[in-house]
């Protein structure tokens, strides 16, 4: 089964639609570090993060690791550990998963950008939690809570999901 995501900010999944927030500069093709896009393609999803102190276990049939206070990701492309899970402080640019704003109190990994990973051509690709008004977002795909949540619970390992650039 696949998750549809377009750019009309609405994603299908078994006979549902949801509301998603993409990148802000839309869904492309060739995706580069730092351009604020979704990337067009196909996406498995490896595993579930999530925040211990603010939302329950989720229900997954995926890999699932609660966060660490410590926990980042590498998002500078010269470091060997671009595009991965990072423990803080690290030597090169990254992004910490414990946030505040509670955007990765649930976070699932994709797998873009990891076999081989390839310096520049983006790194952080992850479905979580949306920003009040579905804000957009650096690249990923943001959706309320609750229907990420129902998302992950249905979530079978023959499941993709699917960007469709226009």
């Amino acid at each position: 089964m696949d998750l549809l995501v377009t750019t009309s900010g609405i994603a299908e999944w078994r006979a549902r639609r949801f509301r998603c927030a993409l990148g802000r500069s839309g869904i492309v093709v060739e995706k580069r570090e730092g351009d604020g896009a979704t990337p067009a393609g196909t996406l498995s999803l490896s595993r579930v993060l999530y925040r211990l102190d603010r939302i329950a276990k989720p229900d997954t049939e995926l890999a699932l690791a609660a966060l660490q206070p410590d926990d980042g990701w590498c998002d500078a492309p010269e470091d060997a550990s671009y595009n991965q899970q990072v423990r803080l402080p690290h030597g090169s640019s990254c992004e910490a998963l414990w946030r505040d704003d509670r955007v990765y109190d649930l976070v699932v990994v994709t797998d873009f950008n990891v076999a081989p990973v390839v310096p520049h051509a983006g790194s952080a690709i992850f479905l979580h939690v949306s920003r009040p008004g579905y804000a957009s977002t650096g690249g990923c795909i943001a959706f309320a809570l609750d229907d990420l949540r129902l998302i992950v619970s249905e979530w079978r390992p023959a499941d993709r999901v699917r960007v469709a650039a226009d």
